[in-house]
């Protein structure tokens, strides 16, 4: 009797110890540890929010639910405007923007539309490990969605980077379920700029807002130079390591669901998380917005802080109520103009060296953090995890670099290409996609395979 009464002591203490710990975690905890944002580095973040606002907007010369301050574009410099009646399900709306004063080119595309049911097929377009890329997987139906979009935009693009003399920005830009298409949008377009006219992937940028998990960890942070994910403190769709499309099955059961997420976290080991490759995360460098602390009522000054993490990537699910109004981008872009105003004010106030250097030294840390990461994320033996971006092909042969074409001859035989080319010709981002390299299990490099068999 004494020992099944102590037995049911230690089970209520333990399940009081979880609970207690679980309703006390709080969005601010998932970076506690990570430096500051600058002012420079997260300026584009409200700019680019405008931009998938003026996504809803039918026409921004009357626009009919602006933000603070308008969204200070210029009509004039929006190329094209994509609805559902032109997209066929196949991809949410999106529009084609020329910032002249910031030379970028900016694909913005909208988030979820909760009554669109080619929507939903979108984010149910997926099992896990059904789609695999350059050493990981993604999304399936977002990786269909962005290959699309490349179908029908890639000449447009490419006419826009050759007339604005090849040397704007592309940026890429989404939120919600448009993030993630954003993101593997970037990714395709770092790993194949030469189809959109020599885009080199140090041009190619993505801010994914309220981003989706559209990519295996891997992925994650060996593409965190191109892609920046914003995240408003408690949003729930980041943290969420369940299946998108898990999610919006059981939408209507959603107290069930997070019961279930919690238990599994908390018994699932973060080794076993870690080396599952079909596992998909939030990608690239965080931008954290927080702006709520424990035990607080209201909001305070928010602040930006960032890193790439590569353990503890936003992997608990925070039991606030906030966590589905932080979702929204009109939130998210009011807290970051906030946020981006408060941080020129501080720096203001700071004496310090030069801008010029400052920016110099801050490169040279994300470079050197991107690196990092990707040591840690070698070090945790993550699945097809490189120490950098120069190791990704371990099966090179000297022999075959050297017989291999100079520069010279290959911007011959692209001339040559080129005039054979008939000039209406577009480029087939199926095929493309196609020829890149993926790693199998025993780590050598093989053609990517048509199949849904993960293995």
């Amino acid at each position: 009797m004494s020992v099944s009464c102590g037995v049911e002591c230690v089970v209520i203490l333990g399940f009081s110890r979880w609970v207690w710990k679980r309703c006390t975690y709080v969005g601010s905890d998932d970076s506690a540890t990570w430096p500051p944002a600058t002012p420079d580095e997260f300026e584009p973040v409200p700019r680019v929010c405008r931009l998938i606002l003026a996504v809803y907007e039918p026409d921004l010369r009357h626009p009919k639910f602006p933000p603070s301050g308008g969204y200070r574009l210029n009509p004039d410099w929006l190329v094209k405007r994509v609805t559902y009646e032109q997209t066929l399900g196949h991809a949410p709306p999106y529009i084609i923007y020329v910032d002249h004063d910031h030379r970028e080119i900016v694909l913005a595309i909208r988030g979820l539309n909760l009554v669109k049911e080619s929507d939903y097929q979108l984010l149910l377009d997926n099992r896990l490990g059904m789609q695999m890329f350059d050493g990981g997987y993604v999304h399936h139906g977002l990786w269909k969605s962005a290959i699309w979009l490349l179908n029908e935009e890639s000449e447009t693009l490419k006419r826009l980077w050759v007339e604005n003399g090849s040397n704007y920005d592309m940026l890429f830009a989404g939120h919600s379920l448009g993030s993630g298409v954003a993101s593997l949008l970037a990714v395709i377009v770092a790993n194949h700029g030469d189809n959109l006219g020599g885009v080199p992937r140090s041009k190619v940028r993505c801010y994914a807002v309220a981003p989706a998990r559209c990519m295996s960890l891997n992925l994650a942070v060996k593409y965190a130079d191109v892609i920046h994910s914003i995240i408003l403190q408690d949003d729930f769709l980041p943290r969420t390591a369940t299946p998108l499309e898990d999610i919006f099955k059981s939408i209507f059961c959603l107290p069930c669901l997070l019961f279930a997420v919690c238990l599994r976290d908390t018994f699932v080991p973060e080794g076993r998380k870690l080396r599952d490759p079909r596992r998909l995360y939030a990608p690239g460098r965080m931008y954290h917005i927080v702006e709520r602390k424990f035990c607080r009522c209201g909001r305070f000054p928010p602040e930006v802080r960032t890193a790439i993490p590569v353990d503890g990537r936003f992997e608990h699910i925070v039991l606030s109520c906030n966590a589905t109004s932080d979702h929204g981008i009109i939130w998210i872009e009011r807290e970051a103009e906030k946020a981006l105003q408060r941080m020129r004010e501080s720096s203001a106030k700071t004496v310090t060296t030069a801008p010029s250097i400052q920016k110099i030294e801050r490169l040279r840390t994300i470079e050197k953090e991107h690196k990092d990461a990707l040591e840690r994320a070698v070090s945790l033996n993550i699945p097809h995890a490189v120490t950098s971006l120069d190791e990704e092909n371990p099966d090179s042969n000297p022999q075959e670099e050297k017989s291999q074409p100079s520069r010279e001859e290959k911007s011959a035989d692209v001339v040559l290409d080129d005039k054979a080319r008939p000039h209406d010709a577009r480029t087939n981002w199926d095929e493309v996609v196609k020829k890149v390299m993926k790693r199998d299990k025993s780590g050598k490099l093989s053609l990517k395979r048509e199949t849904n068999d993960p293995t």
